[in-house]
């Protein structure tokens, strides 16, 4: 239950319970899932779940007030990604957590808190009651979407729901994934592929073609990792040896370039307030 983070596109990670159900193709080789059966402390699936420590807890307090000191060193607000293992919209979930959540996230406004689920359906039913017409201004609403299917039953949550920042995880790639002109649209997108025993291939092409759609269509895009050095271009497109990628892309697991470029960019309003205590 890492709190610094060593995800590339947050810096704390924040579970306020532990445990999930397996719900998508997304969640054949969870990380999560893993984690639980070599820890012990938590059974996976239909199981009750677990929640963290009350000086776990306490974590959040304690880097808001830390906040101003980040933001003098680091120019931008911290980020923290909650839950990584868990669903904070799991409806098997004690609702009273979700309600403790919630009043931490309003007492610590120097931090943005991006909520990660795979069951944007419950969302807005799941919200606190004053979230209001535009959510409130410290948390990001994302759902994974790993291919297209995934994203098509998924996507029309983003006009539904009112937030600040929507963004959608495209990890672990499974599938192709466009963003047309009609769809609705994220403020920001993630991709990667898998990673671990058993990681499913992706295909450069995929990547190439859902950067292409948030270049031309205004969405931050965030390409993290290959997830194997297989997917990289460097080995699919240029025969390069799996051995060598780490030394010539060392940019997450399996690497991160694509064409000779890290892309890595993060949502417009993402340095606001960086003052704010």
């Amino acid at each position: 239950m890492a709190m610094n983070s060593t995800i590339e596109w947050t810096d704390h990670t924040f579970n306020p319970w532990t445990g999930c159900t397996n719900i998508s193709p997304g969640c054949d080789h969870c990380y999560a899932e893993a984690w639980s059966k070599r820890s012990g402390q938590v059974k996976w699936g239909n199981s009750p779940r677990k929640r963290t420590t009350d000086s776990y807890w306490r974590s959040p307090h304690i880097w808001q007030r830390k906040a101003a000191e980040f933001a003098a060193a680091h120019g931008r607000r911290q980020r923290v990604f909650c839950a990584s293992l868990a669903d904070v919209f799991d409806n098997q979930a004690d609702p009273a957590w979700r309600i403790d959540l919630f009043k931490v996230i309003r007492a610590t406004p120097s931090l943005d808190w991006q909520l990660l689920t795979k069951r944007p359906q419950n969302i807005k039913k799941m919200l606190p009651p004053d979230w209001g017409a535009t959510g409130y201004s410290n948390v990001w609403l994302g759902f994974t979407a790993e291919d297209q299917v995934r994203f098509d039953q998924r996507k029309h949550f983003i006009n539904e729901v009112p937030a600040q920042v929507w963004f959608v995880s495209y990890e672990p790639a499974i599938g192709p994934l466009r963003i047309s002109e009609a769809d609705p649209k994220p403020d920001w997108l993630i991709s990667g592929g898998e990673s671990g025993p058993g990681a499913r291939p992706m295909k450069c092409s995929w990547v190439r073609d859902i950067i292409e759609d948030c270049d031309a269509l205004g969405i931050a895009a965030f390409h993290k990792q290959w997830g194997a050095p297989g997917n990289n271009p460097l080995v699919q497109e240029k025969g390069i040896s799996p051995a060598e990628i780490k030394d010539i892309d060392p940019f997450g697991k399996g690497g991160g370039l694509l064409d000779g470029r890290l892309i890595r960019h993060f949502p417009a309003g993402d340095k606001k307030n960086v003052n704010a205590a």
